[in-house]
């Protein structure tokens, strides 16, 4: 107990794991709110007032990694009850991110909604632009946003979610969906290469992808990818063995 007592909870989960247990994705009301985008990552971005413009450039740059978030200050209509919509929104997301810039621990509302994602046991993450995490946050994996452009930390979260052992299935079944819909030869490019980073694997992705290859022509003419797909696939079946 001692030796654990301040591991990771990836750690935590591994060891479990090994012991004989298994842990399935915090239950989602059978609901599908109007604004998560389709077939992606739900990721619920808690954040100050102040900061919605920086929060808003994140859900643009996150977008490309097929991770839908909800930035309150963006996303609720003005005649739509604001208070149903956020816990709508913390009651169907996939995770929490806290932006913490100075005076987020201030808030009435910021502390509310990482106890909402917490006590759902969907992974919490924090970004410091100049609050120290606290509290139970932070016991979780934080980022270092100060001076960093959103498009640089949306990778960066792509990385931790894709990685993440609560997350990382949902994750490459999100890049899975996202390749077999590129519609473009560079997209296909793109989007071939993060399946090549991720570290969970279906077999069932293997015969969606290669369909793609068969069925849409932005992927099957996008130079290089068919043989990439097909290593791809090769590579999973014999980690299957």
């Amino acid at each position: 107990m001692e030796m654990v007592h301040e591991a990771s909870d990836e750690t935590l989960i591994d060891l479990a794991e090994h012991v004989g247990f298994s842990f399935e994705r915090a239950a989602v009301p059978a609901i599908d709110p109007p604004f998560w985008q389709k077939g992606m990552f739900r990721l619920f971005v808690s954040h100050l007032a102040k900061y919605r413009a920086f929060a808003a450039e994140l859900q643009t740059a996150l977008l490309d990694f097929g991770i839908s978030c909800f930035v309150a200050h963006n996303d609720i209509e003005p005649t739509e009850d604001w208070q149903t919509q956020i816990q709508l929104a913390l009651a169907t997301c996939d995770s929490l991110i806290a932006l913490l810039h100075p005076g987020f621990h201030i808030s009435n509302w910021t502390d509310q909604e990482i106890g909402f994602a917490m006590g759902r046991g969907v992974p919490t993450f924090a970004v410091q632009f100049g609050q120290t995490p606290y509290g139970f946050i932070g016991r979780f994996q934080a980022f270092n946003g100060a001076t960093k452009p959103a498009t640089l930390l949306a990778r960066e979260l792509f990385d931790a979610y894709r990685k993440n052992k609560q997350t990382q299935r949902r994750m490459s079944d999100v890049m899975v969906g996202l390749f077999e819909k590129s519609d473009s030869f560079a997209q296909a490019r793109v989007r071939v290469g993060y399946l090549e980073q991720l570290d969970s694997w279906d077999q069932a992705f293997s015969t969606r992808i290669r369909a793609a290859v068969n069925d849409n022509s932005q992927v099957s003419g996008s130079w290089g990818v068919p043989q990439r797909v097909e290593l791809l696939i090769q590579k999973w079946a014999k980690s299957a063995v």
